[in-house]
């Protein structure tokens, strides 16, 4: 069910041509609440495979990144506790947008506009490929997980919500 239309380059795409990685590019038609779910539908990919991209902050509003299976939520406490900090919570969506540069739906977390802290379930890192907002609302990459961790720093953690 992937369209193969043609996507221009975003600022997510530009850094991984900069950092010579390779990924796969997957379009699908973008739905307001829709989710990671809906992607993952749309192009039959498993949902736990789908990663979203959340921008949050901790207790002084610092943003950061928190990537997480798209079937699963954040425990925010244990998010906070992991990572040393008093409070985490999600970033109301302007701000969120201001920190990455990316609309709401379509962050990526790679070429974000502020370098920001970023945390990744741990289980993400088990799998072979996971798919990422590319930049785009209704645009997904896919690449190995290991570039999270490589590339952005990302540290694993483990606050899923069942």
């Amino acid at each position: 069910m992937s369209k193969t239309r043609h996507v221009s380059e975003t600022p997510a795409t530009q850094f991984l041509k900069q950092h010579k990685v390779a990924y796969t590019e997957h379009t699908y038609d973008y739905v307001d609440h829709g989710g990671a779910g809906e992607a993952a539908r749309q192009l039959g990919l498993d949902p736990h495979a789908v990663v979203k991209t959340l921008v949050m902050e901790d207790e002084a509003a610092r943003p950061l990144i928190v990537l997480m299976h798209g079937d699963r939520e954040v425990s925010t406490k244990n998010l906070a506790r992991q990572a040393g900090l008093k409070k985490v919570g999600p970033c109301q969506p302007e701000v969120a947008q201001r920190h990455s540069g990316y609309q709401v739906g379509g962050t990526s977390p790679f070429g974000t506009r502020k370098r920001m802290p970023v945390w990744v379930e741990a289980s993400v890192l088990d799998y072979p490929a996971i798919y990422v907002n590319g930049g785009r609302r209704g645009y997904l990459i896919g690449i190995a997980p290991a570039v999270l961790v490589d590339l952005l720093g990302a540290r694993p953690v483990t606050v899923a919500l069942e």
